[in-house]
C-alpha cells in the first residue's frame, strides 16, 4: 500500500484534531480566555478598551497610557459532555456494513486544562507605548479510550500554540488611538488514532503524527473616543502554519503489514482564520459602562490540510464564515469594586454532513459574570466565572481507511455530541508601575 494513501489517513486525523477544540469553549479551536477582565462580561467590548488586558483584542488598547502596565491571566477550563454512537457502521474487505463495535459512548472527552496569558505595556511620552503580548489561542488535549466508537477518528490529541505579539501603538490625536503589532506564533501538535486490520477479529493498528513550527501573522487595530463613547475596530490576520513532524503506523498485519512505516520530514500547512473585531463601550453613567462586540471569523481560508512531499494532496475541510455577538456591562460599585456580566453568543464554522468525532462543534452561548477589585492603587485582581452551553449536534463525516486500494475500509459515521457544556473560571491581576 503506498505511503500516499496512508499518510491521507493520517491527514483526516489532523485536521479533525485542530477542530475539536471547539468544545472546550470558544468557536472552532479559538479560545478566546486572554483575560479574566474579558471573560466577566463574555468578551463584550474588548476592542474597545485600554491597557495591557486589552492588547490581543486591539493593539491600539495601549496607546497614550501615562503608567506602564502588566497584566497576567490564567483560564480554568472544565468542558463536559458526551460524544454517543448513533449507528456508524463499517465494511471491512469483502465484507458487509456491520457496527463499528466499542464503547457507545465517551463522556468528557476533552481534559481539563489551564490557560495562561500576560501582556505589558510601557509608554514611551505622552503618546506612544509599546507593548507584548503572550497567549495561547488554540490548544487542547482530547483523550479516546482505544475501545471508544470513534477510534477510528480519534484517540489522544494535543495541541499548543504560544502567540508572541510586539507592539507600538500612538495617539494620533486626542480622540484617535491606533496601533499594529506582528503574531509571532508557535504549533506543536500531537496526535494518534487507531487504523482498522482486515478482520474485525485482529486488533486495531495504530497511527500517530507529531509536527511543530515557527508562523507570522499581523494585527491592526484603532480607536475612536470621546467622554462617553469609545469604538475600537481590529483585524487580525489569518496564519498559514507550517509544521513538520513524523509520521508513525504500527500494529497493522496480514495483507496491511507492509504499511507499517515511521516516516520523518512530513509536512503539513493549514491556516487559522482571520478576524475582524468590532466593539463599543457606552458610559451611561459615572458607574454604568455598556458594552457590544461583533467578531467575524474568517473560517473559510481553513479550507484543507496540504501535505507536501512524499505525500503531495490535500484533503479538504469546508470550513465556513461565522459570527460572534456579545453584550454586557461594568458597573463600578465602589471606588475599589467593579462589577460586570455579559452573554456571547457563537456560531460554528462546521457544517451538518462534514462534522466528524474529532469535531462535535456547535452554536453556543456563553454566559459570563465577573468583578475586579483594586487592592492597592497601583495593583487591580480580576476574576471572571463563565457558563458555556452547546447546542447539541450530529456527527456524520463519511470516512474510509485505504481509499483506493483493494482494502479499502468505508467508515459510514453516525454519532451526537449531547449535552455539552464548559465551566470556565479565570483569575488575573493588573499591575501599573
Amino acid at each position: 500500500m503506498s505511503y500516499l494513501k496512508l499518510s491521507l489517513v493520517a491527514a483526516t486525523a489532523l485536521g479533525s484534531a485542530f477542530g475539536f477544540a471547539a468544545s472546550a469553549n470558544a468557536q472552532a479551536f479559538y479560545l478566546q480566555e486572554q483575560s479574566a477582565r474579558a471573560a466577566g462580561r463574555a468578551f463584550s467590548g474588548e476592542a474597545a478598551d485600554t491597557g495591557a488586558a486589552s492588547l490581543w483584542w486591539n493593539p491600539a488598547a495601549i496607546a497614550g497610557m501615562t503608567d506602564a502596565e502588566a497584566t497576567v491571566n490564567a483560564s480554568l477550563i472544565l468542558p463536559r459532555g458526551e460524544v454517543a454512537d448513533t449507528g456508524t457502521l463499517i465494511r471491512r474487505p469483502g465484507g458487509t456494513f456491520a457496527p463499528v463495535g466499542g464503547d457507545a459512548a465517551t463522556r468528557n472527552p476533552i481534559n481539563n486544562g489551564v490557560l495562561p496569558s500576560g501582556a505589558i505595556a510601557i509608554p514611551l511620552g505622552d503618546r506612544v507605548a509599546v507593548g507584548l503580548s503572550v497567549t495561547s489561542p488554540y490548544s487542547f488535549t482530547t483523550d479516546y479510550p482505544d475501545t471508544s466508537w470513534a477510534r477510528y477518528s480519534a484517540l489522544k490529541t494535543s495541541l499548543r500554540t504560544i502567540d508572541i505579539q510586539p507592539t507600538l501603538a500612538v495617539a494620533v490625536t486626542d480622540w484617535l488611538r491606533v496601533g499594529a503589532g506582528v503574531n509571532v506564533e508557535y504549533t506543536d501538535a500531537s496526535l494518534a488514532n487507531a487504523l482498522p486490520n482486515v478482520s474485525a477479529a485482529l486488533p486495531d493498528g495504530r497511527q500517530e503524527l507529531k509536527g511543530n513550527g515557527w508562523d507570522l501573522g499581523w494585527s491592526a487595530g484603532f480607536q475612536m473616543h470621546n467622554a462617553f463613547a469609545t469604538i475600537g475596530v481590529t483585524y487580525k490576520s489569518a496564519i498559514k502554519h507550517n509544521l513538520k513532524g513524523d509520521l508513525e503506523v504500527s500494529g497493522l498485519v496480514g495483507p496491511l503489514a507492509g504499511s507499517n512505516m515511521s516516516l520523518s520530514d512530513i509536512e503539513a500547512n493549514f491556516y487559522t482564520p482571520a478576524q475582524v473585531i468590532v466593539g463599543a463601550r457606552f458610559r451611561l453613567t459615572d458607574r454604568f459602562t455598556l458594552n457590544g462586540q461583533v467578531v467575524h471569523y474568517g473560517w473559510n481560508k481553513f479550507d484543507a490540510i496540504r501535505l507536501g512531499a512524499p505525500v503531495n494532496a490535500a484533503l479538504p475541510q469546508n470550513y465556513r464564515d461565522s459570527w460572534s455577538l456579545a453584550t454586557g456591562f461594568d458597573y463600578a460599585a465602589s471606588q475599589k469594586l467593579t462589577l460586570r456580566a455579559g452573554v456571547q453568543h457563537a456560531q460554528t464554522p462546521t457544517r451538518d454532513g462534514e462534522r466528524d468525532a474529532r469535531v462535535p462543534d456547535s452554536d453556543r452561548w456563553n454566559y459570563g459574570v465577573g468583578a475586579s477589585y483594586a487592592l492597592t492603587p497601583g495593583f487591580t485582581l480580576d476574576a471572571g466565572a463563565n457558563y458555556v452551553d452547546f447546542k447539541d449536534a450530529t456527527i456524520d463525516r463519511v470516512t474510509a481507511a485505504y481509499a483506493g486500494t483493494a482494502a479499502q475500509t468505508p467508515i459510514l459515521t453516525s454519532g451526537e455530541l449531547q449535552d455539552a457544556h464548559a465551566f470556565v473560571l479565570s483569575l488575573g491581576g493588573r499591575l501599573r508601575f
